[in-house]
Order: C-alpha cells, then structure tokens, then sequence
C-alpha cells in the first residue's frame, strides 16, 4: 500500500526508534513521533530531540496525564471493573487515550496511516487498531511487528547499529514492563515461570510488606457522584490525587498483584502488578457505594462488570456496548458522595469507617435492640410467599 504520512506512537526506545527508521526504508514515507506523557516517571525532556534526529519529520509530545485519569480511569472505576475478578486493567484503559491522540495528530497533520510498536501475540496490538478504527475507519494501520523479518532483540540492535540509529546501549532487562500514572505492570522473561517468585528488587511503587511500617496509616477520602475527590478534606485534580495516592499506598506496601491472565489473543500470559492508588480507590468507592446505592441497583451494576472489565481489557472502549453500559454505570453513581476512613498497614487497605449525606443506612431500621419501625412479623408473609416455589417443587 502506498503511505505517503503516517503518526507512530513513540517511545524513544529500541523498537520504536528501529520502526522509525523502517517506517521510511520501507514506505518512503514521512513519519511523525508522538509521545504520550501518562505519568509513567521518564524524563522526556530530550525525546522530541530524539526523535528528531532519529528521522521524524516532527514530533509531538503531550502531557494528558489529568485526561487520562478524568475521562478513563475515573469512569472504569466508577464501575469497580476487575478483569478476571483481580486485574485493575492498568494497561488496558490507556491504550485506548494513545491512540485517540494518534488519530487526532493524524486528522491534524494529514497522515493517511498511524504505527505502533506492538508484538503480534500481546493485547496491546488489538486495543490500539480497534480504536484507530473506531475513530476513523478509513486509517490505515502499520505494525511493523507483524510484517518485518527482525525476530530478536539481537536483530534489532543489529539493524540500528548498521543505520547509525542512536539507541540506549543498556543490559536487556530480565522482562518487559509498562508504567503510566495508574499501575506498572511485569511480564515475559524470568516472570514466565509461572511457580517463580517475583524478585523483590523488580517492585518500583511499592515497599514489600514486610519493609512496609509498623504503625498503621489512616486517611480519609471524599467522593462526589461516584468520583474521589479529595484526601484528608484537601481537594486535588484527578491525577494530582492519583499521584498523591500512589505515594501513600506504595509507601504501605499496598497494591501488588500477581496473576495468570487470559489473552484476548488466545494464550495464557503470567503478569505482575503495583497498582497502590488505584487499589485504594477501588476500596473506598465500594465503601461508600455501601452506604448509598439501592440494593437492586448494585446488584445489577455488578452483574455488568464482568462484561465491562473485559470490553476494556479486549480494546472495546470506543465500541456502542461500552458506551451503553458507561451510561447505565454513570447513572449508577448519582448520590455516591461520601467519605471513607482507610487504615493503611503493611499491604492492607482497611476501611474503619464510612459516611455519606444522603445514606440509606438508617440505624433505626438495622438494630437488634427494640424498635417501632419495622414489625417482625411482617417477616412471616415475606418468607411464606418466597417459599411457595419451593413447596411446590416437594409436591
């Protein structure tokens, strides 16, 4: 196919400076460098640079860490979605951001195709296109992964060595890792093993347990409408409290996950996580949606998240189901407003306390000691009418 400009999603590393100049070798094509700045800790001062002179025509690079936790991590965790009941989809939930950006700088610029650096076996190749193609459906996608000849890390290195491509000569980390504002997560390499134990100098968010204090913690963490937005009574933007929060927890140990996953692609993959924030988060909204959602409504909410958690995990965000069950989420959420005592104590996240405005827990109702607004022998009807059914089935 003829390319005349295409946008790759950029990291400065080896694979995305080799595809940079194999976008050119072998498309004669322009290509402009894209960096997402999602609070994964690099120093990006000299990236532009970089990508400059390894042969982009132009690069871009965006600080969108407050969007990312506004308009994509707050809204997954309004929905308290767990991917196989355990994984915070770390991820998975900015995939989806990069390669909005992407097409944005595409339309921009004029490019008729968009690249990243994605494996052909991994996740990430199928989140990023899904949503190249859901935001403009006449894009055309490179991934270089799945077409070039390099089949090794040697092979790369090789190719940038012999076109002068100035890469980091470092020692090959022992597995791959990804780091944004909400997790950091661990696979491939000596993690492949799935009965080995993570080394502990691999953790970069969180102390170990046992390293973590001895004196527990205690915060609090003020919601409105499903959303955190405050610590200890001091109201943040969503990432200034993220970032806070990552601090707080990891210095606790809290917020490692270690897991065998399902692929969309089809295998099975061992992955480990730090997710301190976001784990504290998940915590505290369930505690408050305690207090204020009606029964029903949770219970239904609930039943959604296992659909939700995977839409997002197989790179559906920007599909008609996610948007439809967002809606249904969002609804959800209007009165969960409350604050959350946590104590925080070497990897655990305790709630001791919670309160809301408008709570439907009224203590009244709830107590065992006497009371004159619920008749007990209203309970007998009740009972009776559920287990007609039952009798029937002995009958």
């Amino acid at each position: 196919m003829k390319i005349k400009k295409v946008v790759l999603a950029y990291s400065g590393g080896l694979d995305t400076s080799v595809i940079m100049t194999w976008l050119r070798e072998t498309y004669g094509c322009e290509v402009i460098a894209f960096c997402a700045d999602l609070g994964q800790e690099e120093d990006l001062s000299g990236i532009k640079k970089k990508a400059l002179k390894t042969g982009a025509s132009k690069a871009y690079v965006l600080d969108i860490r407050e969007e990312f936790v506004k308009d994509f991590v707050y809204p997954m965790l309004r929905a308290n979605a767990l991917y196989e009941g355990t994984y915070l989809l770390g991820t998975s939930i900015a995939r989806p951001l990069i390669a909005k950006k992407q097409i944005e700088i595409a339309k921009k610029e004029k490019a008729d195709a968009v690249s990243h650096g994605s494996t052909g076996k991994g996740n990430d190749q199928v989140r990023f296109e899904l949503t190249y193609y859901a935001l403009n459906p006449k894009i055309k996608v490179i991934a270089p992964w799945r077409e070039w000849e390099f089949n090794s890390r040697e092979s790369l290195i090789n190719y940038a060595k012999k076109h002068k491509i100035p890469v980091p000569v470092t020692k090959k980390k022992p597995y791959s890792m990804d780091m944004n504002l909400f997790h950091i997560s661990y696979e491939g390499g000596i993690l492949e093993d799935p009965w080995a134990e993570p080394p502990e100098d691999m953790f970069r968010l969180t102390v170990s347990p046992e390293k973590a204090p001895a004196k527990a913690q205690y915060i609090e963490l003020g919601y409105k409408n499903g959303d955190p937005e405050s610590i200890n009574g001091k109201k943040r933007s969503p990432a200034g409290l993220l970032k806070k929060l990552n601090g707080i927890a990891g210095k606790h140990g809290i917020g490692r996950l270690d897991i065998v996953e399902n692929r969309f692609v089809g295998m099975k993959s061992r992955g480990v996580y730090e997710t301190p924030g976001g784990t504290i988060l998940q915590i505290a909204h369930r505690a408050v949606e305690s207090l204020t959602m009606d029964r029903e409504l949770m219970h239904l909410r609930d039943s959604l998240i296992p659909k939700y958690a995977q839409l997002i995990y197989n790179g559906f965000w920007y599909s008609p189901e996610r948007r439809a069950l967002q809606t249904l989420i969002d609804q959800s959420q209007k009165g969960v407003t409350g604050t959350v005592r946590l104590k925080l104590y070497k990897g655990n996240c305790i709630v001791v306390g919670r309160k809301a405005p408008r709570s439907l827990y009224k203590a009244d109702l709830a107590t065992f000691e006497a009371d004159d607004v619920y008749n007990q022998k209203d309970a007998e009807g009740f009972i009776k009418l559920n287990a007609l059914r039952l009798k029937l089935q002995q009958q």
